[in-house]
């Protein structure tokens, strides 16, 4: 195999790969090993549930290449683009369809056989009647022909997989299910067809074995996929809330044209009710938008021109004019949908231990199997019971369901977490969150609104509020300080008058004339350095608003000091509440901030953290993080956060901050609600318990059931299972497992 240089070769690239033909841990196993065995490849995880694969290499191998070195292997492979969901739910609906026509038609050719070998057993005068009419030979040779029908047609998949494997000396499921049904089809081909090469004790027929082996595998795989499907369900739900058709507004005409066609700067008409396209901006009118498959949030957000809008929200009860800002993959569904996908190809640390088993389990269960004919040819009846316990072993022990345990938790879980708004951008975040012990918040923007608010408003007697605001913000409408801007949007709704003559002085005020007035504004300082004699009563006010975090600003007019405005950060509507949640969960609280130790306090304390740490620059940030050790999860909006959230065991940012911020992240939270952590750690752990679960149930199936099948329980009196009930019990321990896994839909 020859890679085409596409780009520089010290570069790395990750290419994703959609693979076919998969069907237990030891095929997902053989595909990873096959991609980290190539030069060039870094890393590959290989994700059964899913069937994709996602390979980190350097800029000299293709993505060509890498699928057509698994090809060579047996399983057939393409290239896909990151992000290219749109046809995985139709592949994932024709793979069920194409499972349930086998399954059918291999249950048509197998009930026939079951009812002429077993329905004797169960009622001897059928039995008799049967024979009677027949005869046993020509009963044999239908059942051959109709067992023939559904190993060449339904049942075919086991051997052009299961034997090439098994050829190349990496044998897998389908090589077990193939050796298991062939070997009994075989047997009893030879007893039906040349009876004299075998002892009289031995001759019987066990064709029902072989057809219903094969059946019941493929209602399993059938079930699975169908099961596998509604795991899926969450992306193919958030693919699906894009229109296909919007309103474009093109030459003062509203014109219908394919979503696909939008550009950026598009004007495009939002009807009441109907759903956004794709990102933009409300240009015209106001009313809410339902953003709950953003956020989580089931109330809608009023926006109005200048707020943004994202694709697949839907509109309320107004009309609305939008400017388009990002279509295709720019948009945040379709980042969204690409950061969901790659959380679901990541293997968790607690895979390591699966994949340790399950690349020696197949060849283990072959050589029990070989060993399983030895001892029953030597201690047990002859050649038939040896026969029956050999092929028995084979098809309990296939390892489905090990393999499906870890990953179809985690494609459920994670598709769980982006319709609640929680974004894993790597799915090991899980694990981690799991085992959380702290919660340390960044205060302003993640704790807080991250702005400056009018909390509280005093006046000396003969003043009026709405005066004193008037004029504050008349003066402050041409300052640029956070501060200034708080009052200026207070006084929304107010007439302003202009401003001459506007001074600012740093670290004290500003002073302007307002309608023939001399406004000065500041901190008590500015007013002492003007000669304005403080009013005790305001000054008291303000001394109570400092001790509480808040930042008194004083306005004096004509020399007089005549009103005091109380400014704060207030906490989110949900700080609080999530702070009781995180509590609730047995977890530490802390908060670290760079703000002031008074205004840090008095929020930390409103809010009921256990640890509050004020004063910190950035990089003391990032040394408290890695005081407070294994198990912290740091949550944070700013640029001045990135490094702490990369730090912390799992950083958690929140979605309306920077780009930067989310991008040092291991999980996003689409809102700006902080008590999305609470969701994300009690979804994290409801997901590591549905894997222990599983993985209970894969480990101590196969544990139990295989000495079982060996006949161990024999010698004392105790059962011995057959061929057929082993694929029934293998078929439904993968059932189990996905069935299990989509629990997690409900998860809170």
């Amino acid at each position: 195999m020859t890679n085409t240089l596409t780009a520089d070769p010290a570069t790395s690239h990750d290419s994703f790969l959609t693979v076919q033909g998969m069907t237990c841990a030891a095929c997902s196993g053989r595909v990873e090993r096959t991609l980290t065995a190539l030069p060039g490849v870094q890393s590959a995880v290989v994700n059964l549930a899913t069937g994709r694969a996602r390979v980190t290499h350097d800029g000299g191998v293709t993505p060509q290449a890498l699928a057509d070195a698994v090809t060579a292997k047996g399983y057939p492979t393409a290239p896909r683009e990151a992000g290219a969901s749109h046809d995985s739910g139709m592949a994932q609906a024709q793979e069920t369809a194409g499972l349930r026509r086998r399954f059918l038609v291999a249950l048509a050719l197998t009930l026939p056989v079951f009812v002429m070998e077993m329905g004797g057993h169960a009622v001897s005068a059928f039995h008799h009647w049967l024979h009677g009419l027949v005869g046993e030979r020509p009963l044999w040779i239908v059942q051959m022909i109709l067992t023939f029908a559904v190993l060449a047609g339904p049942g075919r998949i086991f051997f052009t997989l299961g034997v090439p494997a098994l050829l190349r000396g990496a044998p897998e499921m389908n090589s077990l299910v193939a050796l298991g049904a062939g070997a009994a089809f075989a047997y009893s081909t030879v007893v039906t067809l040349a009876p004299g090469l075998l002892p009289a004790d031995a001759r019987h027929v066990y064709f029902e074995a072989a057809a219903v082996i094969a059946t019941l595998i493929l209602m399993g795989r059938w079930l699975e996929s169908r099961a596998r499907g509604q795991a899926g369900a969450a992306i193919r739900h958030l693919i699906a809330l894009t229109p296909g058709t919007a309103t474009l507004l093109r030459d003062g005409r509203a014109v219908s044209v394919p979503v696909a066609d939008l550009m950026p700067g598009d004007l495009v008409r939002l009807r009441p009710g109907e759903r956004v396209a794709v990102d933009g901006e409300i240009t015209e009118g106001s009313g809410p938008i339902d953003e709950a498959m953003l956020t989580g949030e089931p109330v809608p957000v009023v926006k109005q021109p200048g707020d943004g809008v994202t694709g697949g929200t839907v509109n309320g009860g107004s009309a609305l004019v939008m400017r388009v800002t990002a279509t295709g993959g720019d948009t945040v569904l379709s980042r969204i949908v690409t950061l969901v996908e790659e959380a679901q190809a990541t293997k968790l640390p607690v895979q390591a231990l699966v994949d340790r088993i399950t690349r020696i389990f197949v060849p283990a269960v072959m050589a029990l199997s070989a060993l399983t004919f030895v001892f029953w040819m030597i201690f047990g009846p002859g050649l038939a019971a040896a026969f029956v316990a050999a092929v028995a072993v084979l098809i309990i022990a296939c390892p489905c369901a090990m393999g499906l345990a870890v990953p179809v938790s985690i494609m459920v879980g994670t598709g769980r977490g982006a319709e609640l708004g929680i974004l894993f951008r790597r799915g090991d975040a899980l694990q981690r969150l799991a085992e959380a012990r702290v919660v340390a918040f960044d205060k302003t923007g993640t704790l807080t609104m991250g702005r400056p608010e009018l909390t509280d408003l005093q006046t000396v007697p003969g003043w009026d509020r709405d005066d004193a605001l008037r004029l504050a913000a008349a003066a402050e409408s041409q300052s640029e300080h956070p501060l200034a801007a708080a009052i200026v949007n207070a006084a929304k709704g107010l007439d302003l008058p202009p401003a001459q003559g506007v001074t600012a002085t740093a670290g004290r005020g500003l002073s302007a004339t307002v309608d023939g007035h001399a406004v000065l504004i500041g901190n008590l300082a500015a007013l002492s350095e003007a000669g304005v004699a403080p009013v005790s009563a305001l000054a008291d006010a303000a001394t109570d608003w400092a001790k509480t975090g808040a930042t008194p600003v004083h306005l004096a007019v004509g020399g007089a000091h005549v009103a005091a405005f109380a400014l704060a950060d207030p906490p989110r509507d949900d700080a609080a509440e999530a702070i009781r949640g995180l509590h609730d969960l047995g977890l530490q609280t802390a908060m670290i901030s760079g703000d002031t130790p008074a205004t840090a306090q008095a929020v930390g304390h409103l809010l009921g953290i256990d640890r509050i740490i004020a004063g910190v620059l950035p990089e003391g940030k990032l040394d408290h993080i890695r005081a407070m050790g294994k198990g912290t999860v740091f949550v944070g909006d700013g640029i001045n956060d990135a490094p702490a959230l990369a730090a912390a065991d799992t950083g958690i940012a929140i979605g309306t901050g920077t780009d930067v911020a989310i991008e040092s992240a291991d999980a996003v939270l689409s809102g700006g609600d902080p008590s999305g952590v609470v969701r994300a750690i009690r979804l994290s752990r409801a997901v590591m318990r549905n894997i222990r679960q599983n993985l209970f149930w894969a480990f101590a199936y196969n544990t139990a059931l295989i000495p079982v099948a060996m006949g161990v329980l024999v010698p004392f009196g105790g059962p011995q299972l057959s061929p057929m009930l082993g694929a029934g019990a293998m078929a439904l321990s993968s059932v189990f497992v996905v069935t299990n896994a989509l629990r997690l839909r409900r998860a809170p």
